[in-house]
């Protein structure tokens, strides 16, 4: 429909087209700058678009509230920035990161955060008015979470809040779903507080050696590897052919010592230091008769869950387990298991 302006709105209009490739290239060079500034800080964000507002959009505005604005830098969203967060307590990241890379019109900007109005969960956005340096016009970056974004795009799409009325038990069954969606923002986001000070601990207590306290798991298996439990016996084992350690991704043994039943990273470090000696006499075994000058950092680990297993008479079906659980099911692991068991039993430390 095409708007009736005045001759002040028309040359506003007028002042929006002659501009237009300047404001596309400003609202690129704004996006490019914030993706740079949170991947430069580690900020993971679910996404960043950015638009300029198109002339129909512009008219209707200036065709409505024309005569408050005298020209066209009084207003603040002809380019417009949304950055979408997973978590919520990352919107307040994101906004410290805009404030240090632009002056905040706070007089204009909105935080909508601070609406207590029971169906407001879609609108709780962060709506900054940006002033940017040797540039005449404002920007509006708004930041919000994915929940939140997605909330109101389902308002828009069904037309709620759009002047129709709506019969009151949809009103109702919105407004419930609203308050479930921002119980679970909340709920994420402390979920993430709460794993991040586990970590934290996990770590503290790895390093502090204290290990009986620190269950099996993927983050404190991880962490563990970072003190390289293994490299004494790698090396030891390198040392039968002056060999090189190629380092490779240990994690895949997390199942299988927790296969083994255990459950400590305690008990791990015990299972090292009592079956090390088998494991570099599986490896002693193997590698005598050959030229190999490069080993794998795994061969530590595997040996050592060959000699527990066996040693702890685990047999033939410990032993596929375990190739079972590293490459997938195969039938040849059975042979494989066979021969490592008919082998290893003239090795001294199964008959200790």
């Amino acid at each position: 429909m095409q708007a009736h302006l005045d001759a002040h709105c028309e040359a506003i209009l007028q002042e929006y087209r002659d501009n237009l490739p300047v404001f596309e290239e400003q609202a690129r060079k704004v996006y490019e700058l914030l993706r740079k500034t949170f991947d430069d800080a580690g900020l993971l964000v679910a996404s960043v678009e950015y638009r300029v507002k198109g002339e129909e959009s512009l008219a209707g505005k200036l065709e409505l509230k024309g005569g408050k604005y005298h020209s066209l830098a009084d207003i603040t969203d002809i380019i417009g920035l949304r950055v979408i967060t997973f978590y919520i307590d990352d919107v307040d990241k994101v906004a410290s990161a805009v404030e240090r890379l632009f002056d905040v019109d706070w007089e204009n900007s909105v935080d909508k955060r601070k609406a207590h109005e029971i169906d407001s969960f879609g609108y709780l956005s962060l709506h900054y008015i940006c002033a940017i340096p040797g540039f005449p016009y404002r920007v509006e970056i708004q930041m919000r979470t994915v929940l939140q974004h997605a909330w109101a795009n389902m308002n828009h799409d069904t037309g709620y809040k759009s002047g129709v009325e709506v019969p009151r038990q949809y009103l109702r069954n919105l407004s419930r779903l609203a308050g479930m969606l921002e119980l679970v923002d909340d709920e994420f986001s402390r979920i993430r507080t709460e794993l991040t000070d586990y970590r934290r601990r996990v770590r503290a207590l790895v390093a502090s050696g204290n290990l009986d306290e620190v269950p099996l798991d993927g983050d404190t298996f991880r962490s563990y590897l970072e003190l390289e439990p293994f490299g004494a016996l790698n090396r030891r084992i390198a040392s039968v052919n002056q060999a090189e350690i190629q380092e490779v991704p240990l994690m895949p043994y997390l199942p299988i010592f927790k296969a083994m039943g255990i459950k400590t990273l305690g008990e791990l470090s015990r299972v090292i230091k009592e079956y090390s000696d088998g494991a570099y006499q599986i490896a002693t075994y193997q590698l005598g008769l050959t030229d190999l000058d490069i080993i794998s950092s795994s061969t530590g680990p595997q040996d050592l869950c060959i000699a527990c297993i066996l040693k702890r008479g685990g047999g033939i079906s410990g032993l596929r387990m375990m190739f079972d659980t590293l490459n997938g099911p195969s039938e040849s692991h059975e042979s494989l298991a066979s021969y490592l068991m008919s082998m290893a039993s003239d090795l001294p430390f199964m008959n200790q």
